[in-house]
Formats: C-alpha cells, sequence, structure tokens
C-alpha cells in the first residue's frame, strides 16, 4: 500500500453507489431511486469524514464501483471510457499532433479529424463525469456544514479538520468546474446551496462559471494547507494557486480579457515553494513515482494502483493502448498492449533528428514516421511514457500486469516554470533572468542543451510545452490559446479529416454540449456551430 490515502479509496468506494446516484447526464440532483441511503447513515464516526473526502478524489481515477467493471458510475458506455482522466484525455490530446488512435471503437476517430457531432457518446460520457464529481462534492459540502457538524456532536479539533476537507472539496469542485469550462464552455452552476430536491438548473455562461471558480479559489487557498505540508495526494495551496494561475492565462479565451499579469505572482509563490524539480524526467511517469521523486515535482497526481484502482482508464489506459508493434510489453510492465495510440509526425519534428532529448521517448523500430492509415498502429511513431514499472525494473503491484500503479499528474512545477516564462514573453511580468533560468532548467534535466534569451518566443514556448509536457492532457488548451487548434495557422497529420492536414471551423474550440443532456435539461444552451 502506498498511504493512508490510497488505503481509504477501498474503503470508501462502496460509498459512492449507496450515497449518491449512480448516472447523470448533468447536474439536475436525480430522484431517490430507492438504493439511496441517507447521507447521516455515512457520517456516523469520526473517521467517515476523511473517508468520504477520499471518495471525492478517488472520483477522479475509479470508473465504478466494483473495479474495471460492474456498477458503473456512467452508464451507456464503456466503463473504462467514462474514467474521468481517460476522457480528459482523450478530449485534450486525441484532438491535437500529440496523438491518434487507431481503434474503430464508435466515433473514436473523429477526435482527431475535429469532426465530433454533439451525440458523440465519448463527449456525452465526459460531461456525465465532469456532472457526476460535482454533484458528489456537492453533497460532501451539504453534509459537513457547521449546523450539521453542530448536531452531531463534532469537537472542535475534528471540526477544525473539517474545515480542512471542505477547502479541498471546495478545490476538487473548482477544478471540474474549469475543465467544464475549458472544454464546453457553459453548463449548470450547482453549489451545496441549490435545492436538494429534482429541479433543472439554469444555464451559466462561460463567463459565470469562471467568476465562480475564482471567488472560490481566492475563499478558499487561505483555508487550504500551506503547500507540501498536506499528506500525499491531498492538495494544498500551492494547487489553489496553480488552478488560479491556469484560469487567468486562459482568461483572453474564457472571457475574453487579457489576465496574464494577474498569474505572474500566483506563479512566483509555487515556484518558490517546497516543490521541487526530479532529476530524472522519465522517472515521472514510473510505477514507483509516488515515492522515487517525482512526488515532490508532482503538485497535485490522481492516485492510481494496480490493486485498489483497478479501471480501464487513468494511467492503466496510457500505459497500455500506446505498446504494439514489436514494442515488449514486459518492458512495461503490462501484459500486453493494446495497439492504439501514436503520435504524428509534427510532434515528432519538434524534435530534431535522431534526439538524445529524454523527452522524445519514440520507440521506431517497425514504424513509420508518416501516418497513411491511422487504423495501422506502425503507421506512426509509438511513444514510451507512462511504464508500469519501477526505478528498477521491477512490475507494479498488479502481478498480472493488467493495471497500473502509476499516478497521473495533473499539475507539476515544470509546468509553473512554463507558464512563468510565458508570461514574461507575452509581457505580463516577470524577470527576463528568471524565465530564461527556468527554461534551461527543464532543458538541462532533458538534454543538456540551454537556450539563449532571443530564443524565448511564443512559438519556442509552445513547442517547448509540448516537448515537456505532451500526453498530460495540457495540448489542446494550449493550442487554443495560442490560436493554433482550430483554423489553418498550424495543420498537422489528418487535422480536418485530411492525410496532409487542413483547417478547421473555429467553433470546435469548444465541445458541443451533449444532446441527452439538451434533452434532460432544456435550461441548457448549445454551443455556437453544432
Amino acid at each position: 500500500m502506498k498511504n493512508i490515502y490510497k488505503r481509504l479509496l477501498g474503503i470508501s468506494l462502496f460509498l459512492l453507489v449507496l450515497t449518491f446516484p449512480s448516472c447523470t447526464n448533468d447536474l439536475n440532483q436525480s430522484p431517490d431511486n430507492g438504493d439511496s441511503v441517507a447521507g447521516e447513515e455515512f457520517f456516523s464516526s469520526p473517521e467517515s469524514y476523511k473517508q468520504n473526502l477520499a471518495k471525492l478524489y478517488a472520483g477522479f481515477a475509479t470508473s465504478g464501483q466494483q473495479g474495471p467493471a460492474g456498477k458503473a458510475d456512467i452508464s451507456g458506455i464503456d466503463e473504462g471510457t467514462s474514467q474521468y482522466v481517460r476522457g480528459y484525455w482523450m478530449m485534450q490530446e486525441l484532438t491535437t499532433d500529440e496523438a491518434v488512435i487507431g481503434w474503430n471503437d464508435g466515433s473514436i476517430k473523429d477526435f482527431h479529424s475535429q469532426t465530433w457531432t454533439s451525440s458523440d457518446s465519448f463527449i456525452e460520457a465526459t460531461f456525465a463525469r465532469f456532472s457526476f464529481q460535482i454533484v458528489n462534492c456537492n453533497e460532501f459540502l451539504k453534509q459537513t456544514t457547521d449546523e450539521k457538524l453542530a448536531a452531531r456532536g463534532i469537537d472542535a479539533a475534528l471540526k477544525a479538520e473539517i474545515a480542512v476537507y471542505r477547502a479541498e472539496a471546495r478545490f476538487l469542485r473548482a477544478m471540474t468546474y474549469w475543465h467544464l469550462i475549458d472544454t464546453f464552455g457553459g453548463g449548470s452552476l450547482v453549489t451545496e446551496d441549490s435545492p436538494s430536491t429534482f429541479y433543472y438548473p439554469e444555464y451559466a455562461t462561460r463567463a459565470e462559471l469562471y467568476k465562480f471558480v475564482d471567488e472560490e479559489l481566492t475563499a478558499i487557498t487561505p483555508l487550504m494547507k500551506a503547500p507540501k505540508t498536506n499528506e500525499a495526494y491531498r492538495v494544498d495551496q500551492a494547487a489553489a494557486w496553480m488552478l488560479q494561475a491556469k484560469l487567468y492565462m486562459n482568461a483572453k479565451v474564457y472571457i475574453g480579457t487579457d489576465n496574464y499579469a494577474a498569474a505572474v505572482p500566483l506563479i512566483t509563490k509555487i515556484v518558490g515553494s517546497p516543490y521541487s524539480l526530479h532529476s530524472n524526467y522519465n522517472q515521472l511517469f514510473f510505477a514507483d513515482n509516488d515515492k522515487n521523486g517525482a512526488q515532490n515535482e508532482f503538485i497535485f497526481a490522481i492516485a492510481f494502483d494496480g490493486l485498489r484502482t483497478q479501471t480501464y482508464g487513468g494511467t492503466t489506459f496510457l500505459t497500455h493502448a500506446p505498446v504494439g508493434g514489436s514494442m515488449k510489453a514486459a518492458e512495461f510492465g503490462i501484459n500486453g498492449g493494446w495497439a492504439g495510440v501514436r503520435t504524428t509526425a509534427a510532434f515528432v519534428d519538434k524534435f530534431t533528428a535522431n534526439t538524445t532529448d529524454r523527452r522524445g521517448q519514440f520507440y521506431t523500430e517497425g514504424q513509420t514516421k508518416e501516418i497513411k492509415d491511422i487504423g495501422t498502429f506502425t503507421d506512426g511513431y509509438a511513444i514510451q511514457k507512462f511504464r508500469n514499472v519501477t526505478v528498477n525494473g521491477v512490475q507494479g503491484s498488479d502481478k498480472s500486469g493488467d493495471f497500473s500503479d502509476s499516478d497521473f499528474p495533473i499539475f507539476r512545477l515544470a509546468d509553473a516554470y512554463l507558464m512563468y516564462a510565458e508570461c514574461f514573453v507575452r509581457g505580463a511580468g516577470g524577470n527576463a533572468t528568471t524565465a530564461l533560468g527556468f527554461v534551461n532548467a527543464l532543458r538541462t534535466r532533458a538534454i543538456g542543451t540551454a537556450v539563449n534569451s532571443g530564443d524565448l518566443t511564443l512559438n519556442f514556448i509552445l513547442d517547448e510545452r509540448a516537448r515537456e509536457l505532451h500526453w498530460e492532457g495540457h495540448r489542446r488548451t494550449d493550442l487554443v490559446r495560442f490560436g493554433k487548434f482550430t483554423g489553418g495557422a498550424y495543420l498537422w497529420p489528418f487535422k480536418g479529416g485530411v492525410s496532409g492536414g487542413a483547417p478547421t471551423q473555429s467553433f470546435r474550440d469548444l465541445f458541443p454540449i451533449p444532446a441527452n443532456a439538451l434533452s434532460s435539461n432544456s435550461k441548457l444552451q448549445q454551443n455556437p456551430g453544432y
């Protein structure tokens, strides 16, 4: 067992099916179907508050109530596909130059060609997952008010601890709302103060959701623990600074107003905190990245455990799906590859030929650089980023090789370094020497080759973000912010469904609100173009 958090995952998972609705297409509070148990019954002991908090964290890792399949949270789609990290990752990566997938599962290939529709089941599953996570956070907050705690006779010490739990729950909800803002724009805004009975939430615009998240982060940051003082896998003030800085750096996209300058002081706090770069880039994505030094770079990571968070999403997906062809599955700590995900020549070209950059983990034997047929795994280089082995080459805890131990980083310090440099290049503040030093710290770790101040351009920053952060769920957001996701300013293979790449419509900077969600709640509003 990695730590108490991962132990709590197993305890808390069964609470999910009893306390909360098992499926939702929107943020509606689902009517009682006879299977639910009153929340009071799950807060009958002091330990139950932490167990329920662990369940909220587990919502980013698990996909149902009993492991990889069975009693899924989201119905109507393969359970592994509905897992939070996998769904978000597909929307953030398969739509870009960093990843293609060769499977013929439903509409999966529509992601890369940017031809999805409002009836896309993968988009619907992710929208539902966001909704499900928000509803669960709201329920925890409803059950931990001062009035509830007083009625249960909670003592002052535990009450103070629960106050921190509540701040963390609000952070997890804010992060999910940020993902909603970034991918879908507007939606329903539901909080712990919303009605408990069934109702149709009003539509909230992207700007209204932005304001809510911004105000939430400002309010909860002082209530959270200082950087690196919380338990592993639990968020602290640095995570809140990071999320708010992300919000500000994308403000021009979200609300039409540039706010890079507001991100700089937050990033400065992060880089001045006790978090530190791990010395080995590749080890950041190994099975023991909770203790090999990577944990000191991870500001917030989703915990995955091969025995206790078994799902076909998350890093299990990111370890299995890129392995195929002549690749040796045992080197990745798995029992076989799924021969699905590769990368495009456009991403490969961001590295020099025969690169020694440790971030350019391409598997080329038997693979062609150019993709002629997306459905052929050997068309396109494979990426070897996530591995279910330790630094000593030992397989993860699940000796069957089915499920991965590798944790998935949501925020890490290297990202903050590049955010600082981007803000400086955009003229939003910061120091030239510091910005260059941050970029070169990453390049020294990866390749040993520094750049000069004159090399720091916006195009360089965007490419460096791809080299450093590829397959970590950032690419689509970055391309949208730089004006290169849709349109013709930047083309990559099979963008627009054409082998050489073709311009796409700007409305695809946002995904559609799923048709079923609109049918469930007529107050929702579809994004333009769909």
